[in-house]
């Protein structure tokens, strides 16, 4: 079931989302729909705040070669264990900020940490797209958006932009 993205600003974005004690189906039904909704915006990773349940679980899946098999995955409490010296820089953007891009350094590789839907715990060292979306969807998970590693100035910016579409969705 497709779920509605919150658009930022919205408090509950900025808000630190509580540990996942155990899984139950209720909870793997919600990464079931957190898949389905990042597929249809279309997106690659996706965050509970962002559909207002206030829970450590991202979904992402970042295969983007044509005909490629999807590699979705839906990770219960994610963590970094260990960032590389190294950077990249990637231009990110948002389903809680639509049509705003901007570029974000961040490490180049990451080790992760997680719980699978089945339960078990997984590790994995992601590089590239993999591990700019990972970091990206876990600081979702902190309240921060990636537009807080922007100059205030651009920040602003598209704070006002958001608010201005926002207005706009509601008059429908």
């Amino acid at each position: 079931m497709k779920r509605p993205i919150l658009i930022h600003p919205d408090p509950r974005l900025k808000q630190v989302a509580k540990p996942v004690p155990d899984l139950s189906d209720e909870l793997r039904r919600l990464a079931a729909d957190m898949l389905e909704t990042m597929y249809d915006a279309p997106g690659i990773g996706l965050a509970a705040p962002q559909i207002g349940v206030d829970t450590r679980l991202i979904v992402l899946d970042c295969v983007k070669e044509e005909g490629a098999a999807p590699r979705p995955l839906a990770m219960f409490n994610p963590e970094i264990l260990a960032s590389s010296d190294e950077t990249s820089t990637y231009e990110e953007g948002c389903l809680s900020i639509p049509d705003q891009y901007a570029d974000v350094t961040r490490p180049a590789e990451v080790t992760v940490r997680w719980i699978d839907p089945e339960g078990r715990e997984r590790t994995e060292d992601m590089a590239g797209l993999w591990a700019t979306c990972v970091q990206h969807e876990i600081d979702h998970l902190q309240g921060k958006l990636f537009i807080d590693y922007l100059k205030p100035l651009k920040r602003q910016l598209i704070t006002r932009k958001m608010v201005k579409l926002k207005r706009e969705r509601a008059r429908g």
